[in-house]
């Protein structure tokens, strides 16, 4: 068998495997294995080669649902806004549902650590996206908000999402349980060191500052926020009204 033989006969058995990944692998099923990765190992490390043997199939098989790792990574975030619940519902006080909607994508946020980098980085155009942000617009424009508060507002709900989730303290989503234990420790270590004299506070609230109880966290976070953007809609009701 000659050189050429050969050459076509690897390029055939390399065709017929990519046929067959293509065959027993959806898109979503791609989009799904990716996310785990990401959430496992980190946005930055995932590649299409990564994924395709994760996956038991060859690159090719791959690119034929997602031309390019950018195009996957537009999937992922499309996959991630699919998962945030925001419903209007007019019998349901305004603020009611936008901290539903807040909690939602908290939800999402902390169940796929590679989602706030996808969020951030990723183009929000995408249908799914679209569809929570238009819920939360006639959220906020049915609480009397006007166009620029109601864009102002929801954008800085997703902002205050992401914020609350990567300010957890510990937040180190490329390390372990065990290596985000010890940085923790060593954090808190950090802080009881130093000279009460100068820092009294810190060293009192040494142990919170280096690791919050997650409850408290999100809850305060949530209720700070939707208490502003209520304060917000009372001070402008105030000021429309008739003296």
């Amino acid at each position: 068998m000659d050189a050429e033989q050969r050459e076509a006969e690897l390029e055939g058995s390399e065709a017929s495997e990519a046929s067959e990944g293509r065959a027993r692998l959806s898109k979503r099923a791609v989009v799904d294995r990716a996310l785990k990765l990401a959430d496992a190992e980190g946005l930055d490390a995932l590649t299409i080669r990564k994924l395709a043997q994760d996956l038991g199939v060859t690159p090719m098989a791959l690119y034929w649902h997602f031309r390019s790792k950018d195009v996957l990574l537009q999937a992922m975030a499309e996959q991630i806004w699919s998962q945030i619940y925001v419903h209007v519902d007019p019998s349901v006080p305004w603020w009611v549902q936008l901290q539903s909607g807040l909690e939602s994508l908290i939800a999402v946020l902390r169940a796929h650590p590679a989602a706030p980098q996808l969020v951030v980085e990723k183009e929000k155009q995408n249908e799914p996206a679209m569809r929570t942000t238009e819920a939360a617009l006639e959220i906020l424009r049915s609480a009397g908000f006007d166009p620029e508060y109601a864009a102002e507002i929801a954008r800085s709900t997703l902002w205050t999402g992401i914020s609350l989730v990567m300010s957890e303290a510990g937040y180190h989503p490329e390390l372990s349980e065990e290596e985000r234990a010890e940085y923790q420790r060593l954090a808190e270590v950090h802080f009881a060191m130093q000279p009460a004299s100068r820092y009294p506070r810190l060293v009192e609230c040494a142990a919170p500052m280096a690791a919050c109880d997650p409850d408290l966290h999100y809850r305060l976070g949530v209720d700070l926020f939707i208490a502003g953007v209520r304060a917000i809609a009372d001070r402008q009701r105030d000021a429309a009204e008739p003296r």
